[in-house]
């Protein structure tokens, strides 16, 4: 694990551009997971989309962040709507693309059916300058997250589609990241509220980074 420094100096890279999408500096360029609802900006050197639902699969959005060297990494279903250098990956994937080691693990609901397991959509961990970040994209509690001690884990908190604030609580006890991050509130579910409850029931336990929206 990355020592705190490493970690606050790669959280001070990040942006919060809203719902699931995260912006942060990789050594070959901008890296975003589940660009939606963004502004046209630096070629980014990696995508990474979870799958292909309209709120994290958006081909404009994509076209609006890519250039000539740009890697997407998805799942096939999200993939067959994109052009470009696309990889396909299944949970239990890894590679290295852009500087950066990417690997795919599940995503999937336990107690409602809008991600099926059977689906093989995706969370992300990938490794910047030595620090390694969860993006566990849309998801419950799941017993493959146990263990998984990244340093900083990004987990969803509104309920509906995704954990609730408090299951995403449980979830980070068992992940054990040095930092926890709560995301997919505030656009189509949600509100800061959940990230407030997700913060206070952790204090004392694991340590709590909320980002305001840029």
């Amino acid at each position: 694990m990355a020592d705190m420094a490493a970690i606050e100096k790669v959280l001070a890279t990040m942006q919060w551009l809203g719902h699931d999408t995260f912006k942060l500096e990789g050594p070959e360029g901008p890296i975003y997971f589940d660009p939606f609802k963004v502004a046209e900006g630096e070629a980014a050197s990696l995508i990474l989309c979870t799958h292909e639902h309209f709120d994290h699969c958006v081909p404009e959005d994509i076209a609006k962040l890519s250039g000539d060297r740009t890697v997407v990494i998805t799942e096939s279903a999200c993939a067959a709507k994109l052009s470009g250098d696309v990889r396909v990956v299944a949970p239990g994937d890894s590679l290295e693309v852009a500087g950066v080691r990417v690997q795919a693990l599940p995503a999937y609901n336990t107690n409602k059916d809008f991600h099926p397991k059977a689906n093989g959509w995706l969370g992300f961990i990938v490794t910047v300058d030595g620090v390694s970040i969860y993006h566990a994209g849309d998801t419950d509690h799941i017993p493959e997250m146990s263990g998984l001690k990244p340093d900083i884990a990004l987990l969803p908190v509104s309920g509906t589609y995704v954990m609730t604030a408090d299951e995403a609580v449980e979830a980070a006890k068992a992940i054990q990241p040095q930092v926890a991050v709560p995301m997919h509130y505030g656009a189509i579910v949600g509100d800061a509220s959940d990230a407030r409850t997700f913060a206070s029931a952790l204090k004392g336990q694991i340590k709590v980074h909320v980002f305001e929206q840029e």
